[in-house]
């Protein structure tokens, strides 16, 4: 059976930033979202493989305000031969007196998480569902809201510690991993959270839908200019 077009990307993304090497142990970051159950999918699948020589675990992080894991979906990873882990943390608890809870503080509090389990578990990579849009999305919030010209790169390795993050869908947009969740049946969870109106990723998404109708050659395009820099043409 060919490999899906989607995985085909993630295979591609990886060869390229060498994100996976001999021995890594890989948590990855379980939302229940379309974008992370395609990248648990994909290493089941790719851990099927004769050179595969390392391992994974998925790992969801449950909050007041974000469920655990959907039981049809941790269904769906055992049928894959992948069993989630879930940790509990209190978000709310953490806000700072006076300050607005928000998309951008929830999502930070549960990445950390994620790399504190990381780290104190010994696992080298950490395996984020950031794709495309993502990406260029947090481009324009960074350009627009602290004048600097930087985003989430598909590998970051950590100089503090021996950790590196791994973005394995920075090739794949938005609705290439939708029409792949639709032709394999994926149990989408979302959040439904009150706070998602106060957040700025929405009106990076709008901004980045207005700058390149959707085209996904546009996104390509914008996404392989951060590697081709002339630095002599800029201030």
């Amino acid at each position: 059976m060919p490999q899906p077009f989607l995985f085909r990307l993630i295979d591609k993304a990886v060869f390229d930033y060498k994100m996976i090497e001999d021995g890594d142990r890989l948590l990855i970051g379980a939302s229940g979202g379309k974008d992370s159950t395609a990248l648990v999918h994909y290493f089941a699948e790719r851990k099927k493989r004769p050179s595969a020589n390392f391992d994974f675990t998925a790992l969801h992080i449950s909050t007041e305000i974000t469920a655990k894991l959907n039981p049809d979906l941790e269904k769906m990873f055992c049928s894959w031969g992948v069993d989630c882990e879930n940790l509990e943390v209190n978000v709310l608890g953490r806000l700072k007196k006076n300050r607005r809870m928000n998309c951008w503080w929830c999502s930070t509090q549960r990445r950390t998480e994620l790399l504190d389990y990381a780290i104190k578990n010994g696992f080298t990579k950490l395996v984020l569902g950031h794709h495309l849009d993502d990406i260029l999305e947090t481009l324009l919030m960074n350009m627009l809201n602290k004048s600097e010209l930087s985003t989430m790169p598909p590998r970051l390795s950590y100089k503090n510690y021996p950790l590196t993050v791994i973005r394995p869908l920075c090739y794949a947009d938005v609705n290439q991993i939708v029409q792949h969740g639709k032709g394999f049946g994926y149990i989408n969870t979302t959040c439904t959270c009150s706070y998602q109106d106060n957040s700025g990723r929405k009106d990076a998404r709008k901004r980045l839908e207005k700058l390149t109708g959707g085209d996904l050659q546009k996104k390509q395009h914008l996404f392989a200019s951060l590697k081709n820099i002339k630095s002599e043409y800029l201030p």
